[in-house]
């Protein structure tokens, strides 16, 4: 079995392993005692949090251990809020920013306050630009991921921390994916981020709050963790967890230049082996180990069960898997492809032979789902001089997306197609598939049931 998977959850350092083993028979005693194993433990966490903050580039009064990456964002932008009420009520995410963030935002608004969602291009990068624009008099808290979670790009982070702290608004920056590869640049004002992304044990994660920021933890609050965070520290896995991130970030700068080569290599191979592919994210500015891409005509969840049977482990952000009934939100707010959608996340160490076998396995395996689909002629296609109507009711992603092709060939230059459906994937979709293709996308319009989309035919 080959697991790229890494962007969801990296496999165990070695250096992890051995620390977790060994400081579970030291670090079990509590830390906030007097008492010799009470003392122990507390050498243990606090030498933990000075290598966890060396890596992050903070101070280690600076930085508390959390629970997870997801508990580290709501802590930190409830936190955050709660600090800075008196100056406002706006918050400013990206469109692209991981759940775990875009939840907070949501409970935020539920609560009165107000969110801009900032938009981004087809590679999944915001805009500086767009950022000072969303700041405003009333604006609480900025947040901007470092590398995107699903596609690997890379945001501006640097650049919009100068934004935000030229207009006195603080910035967190969520580098659960990037933090192995490196300390992320920029005077931002807080950061998360998740031990189990860099090869650490899941169930710690980082929040680093900077000195100077209007910070209120929300919640009951003890004497664990400055106060950010209640409850018992789990040593073993925090001295795991520094350890792993120190361990990577050594083999960080090398494994780097390799896996970018193996991620070049795919991109490219995709692309010829493989007809009608989007290869998606930007292609420079990435994460080393991150290469996404989408087939059209093809359902997600039985291509990542033919790899699967064929020994490879990766992801997907399409909407046709069993977990989601809708688009991956970050290939929607990008606007391409999400049918057919593989994320390919190498870890650290990844043979190359493993990679060439995918790259022989993946164009048989494509092909093989695009058969099974069959993509037949909708026999309620309705014909009319320069217009086809497909009516793909009650049908789901990829099969509108099959029907509208199959039967666009027959509509003239300057014809339209007309695709009635109530698939929520449609709407990302066709536009997506009319870009592929160079056809007009005319747009959605209101139907007795579901929704029509408008393509016309222009070459």
């Amino acid at each position: 079995m080959a697991y790229f998977d890494a962007a969801s959850g990296a496999p165990l350092h070695s250096v992890a392993r051995q620390a977790l083993l060994a400081s579970l028979d030291e670090g079990w005693a509590d830390p906030a005692r007097l008492y010799r194993e009470g003392r122990r433990a507390r050498l243990l966490l606090d030498a933990a949090r000075e290598a966890a903050a060396e890596a992050v580039g903070c101070r280690p009064d600076e930085l508390t251990f959390t629970s997870s990456g997801t508990r580290a964002v709501h802590s930190g932008i409830a936190g955050a809020l709660a600090g800075r009420r008196r100056v406002g009520r706006h918050l400013i995410v990206s469109a692209v920013e991981h759940s775990s963030v875009l939840h907070s935002a949501d409970a935020h608004e539920t609560d009165g306050g107000t969110v801009t969602r900032v938009a981004v291009d087809r590679r999944g990068a915001v805009a500086a630009e767009s950022y000072e624009a969303a700041l405003r008099p009333g604006t609480a808290l900025a947040c901007l991921q470092s590398a995107n979670h699903e596609v690997g790009t890379e945001q501006p982070v640097a650049e919009v921390a100068a934004l935000c702290r030229e207009a006195g608004v603080p910035l967190l920056v969520d580098a659960a994916q990037s933090l192995g590869w490196g300390p992320v640049e920029g005077d931002w004002s807080l950061l998360t981020a998740s031990a189990h992304k860099w090869g650490g044990p899941s169930g710690v994660g980082l929040l680093v709050v900077r000195k100077g920021v209007r910070f209120a933890p929300q919640g009951p609050v003890d004497e664990r963790e400055s106060g950010r965070v209640p409850g018992f520290e789990n040593i073993p896995a925090i001295v795991a967890a520094a350890a792993s991130l120190r361990a990577v970030r050594a083999e960080a700068d090398r494994e780097a230049v390799r896996l970018r080569e193996l991620t070049e290599r795919i991109r490219a191979r995709v692309a010829e082996s493989v007809p009608d592919v989007e290869v998606v994210g930007d292609p420079r500015r990435r994460l080393p180990g991150i290469v996404t891409f989408s087939c059209l005509y093809v359902d997600g969840e039985t291509l990542l069960h033919e790899l699967d049977r064929e020994g490879f482990s990766v992801s997907s952000g399409s909407s046709c898997t069993s977990s989601t009934l809708t688009p991956s939100h970050v290939l929607k707010a990008m606007g391409v492809l999400s049918e057919g959608n593989v994320r390919v996340s190498l870890p650290p160490g990844t043979a190359e032979e493993d990679v060439e076998r995918f790259l022989s396995v993946l164009p048989g395996a494509v092909a093989g789902v695009r058969e099974k689909l069959g993509a037949p002629v909708p026999a309620a296609a309705v014909v009319r001089p320069d217009e086809v109507v497909v009516d793909s009711l009650g049908k789901r992603c990829p099969i509108p997306v099959i029907e509208l092709a199959k039967v666009f060939g027959d509509v003239p230059v300057g014809g339209t197609v007309r695709v009635l459906s109530d698939d929520e994937a449609a709407r990302l979709d066709i536009p997506a598939w009319c870009e592929m293709r160079g056809q007009e996308y005319l747009g959605e319009e209101p139907a007795d049931h579901g929704s029509a989309y408008v393509v016309r035919r222009i070459a």
